[in-house]
């Protein structure tokens, strides 16, 4: 029995010995992690994002870098009321307190206005949205993008769209246009049907009154009337009945 003891002591102080050892290697091993998370991620360290949107994208990208940061353009958008190739538009927001190396992603006003096709009809002879109501038109104009947009009425039979001018020029089907440009609407205004119909009964009135010299109803002419004599009264006289009359058509 006494040996058994003696040789058990051995055995309990190397059990004590593993169980040192494997908790200074789980010490020393969170230690390593926690130094390189720290190193890796800059635990502790901030950094001022600087303002950047209404500057050049060049200058901008120049201070970026200088501050530590990365930079990522993530689009190309199109603003009249910034010069081309300015930002309009940074995230993370100027005055953000983020780490050191963050990526700071830009949005830049492109150099060119984005273009658009206003009526993909298969004929690019034809005009852009001819015989469309002037909503629709408007409404199209609207989603794509177009602000100066402008509606006029011309002399037409109808009230249909007529054309649509860009910069002063007729648009086609298939034709792209820059969304900034100056848009008119040339709608007709349905009075050229009206005007016909007013000059095709003057003419017809004009020559009853010359065949009869009256006109029943209307308007009598004198002078335009060759079967009076000088003497003859001017009063319209009633006559027998004609062998057509003026009807409206």
């Amino acid at each position: 029995m006494e040996n058994n003891s003696n040789g058990s002591a051995p055995r309990r102080y190397a059990i004590g010995m593993n169980l040192l050892i494997i908790l200074a290697v789980a010490v020393v091993g969170v230690a390593i992690a926690y130094f390189f998370t720290a190193v890796f991620t800059k635990h502790g360290e901030e950094r001022v994002v600087p303002g950047v949107e209404n500057m050049s994208y060049t200058n901008a990208i120049e201070l970026l870098h200088s501050k530590g940061f990365n930079v990522d353009i993530r689009d190309s958008l199109f603003r009249d009321d910034i010069k081309p190739g300015y930002v309009i538009e940074q995230f993370p927001r100027a005055k953000s307190v983020v780490k050191p190396g963050r990526k700071i992603f830009l949005y830049i006003n492109a150099v060119h206005p984005k273009e658009v096709v206003i009526d993909d009809g298969a004929d690019r002879t034809a005009l852009a949205l001819k015989d469309w109501s002037s909503r629709q038109v408007k409404s199209r104009l609207t989603e794509l993008g177009f602000k100066n947009i402008r509606t006029i009425s011309v002399l037409g039979a109808d009230d249909r769209v007529v054309k649509v001018l860009a910069h002063g020029k007729p648009v086609h089907q298939m034709q792209r246009v820059a969304v900034n440009a100056p848009i008119i609407i040339e709608v007709s205004d349905g009075r050229l049907g009206a005007l016909r119909d007013s000059l095709y009964e003057s003419e017809r009135l004009r020559d009853y009154n010359m065949e009869f010299g009256d006109y029943p109803g209307g308007e009598f002419f004198p002078e335009d009337n060759p079967h009076r004599s000088e003497g003859e009264s001017q009063e319209p006289d009633y006559f027998e009945e004609p062998d057509y009359f003026l009807l409206d058509e």
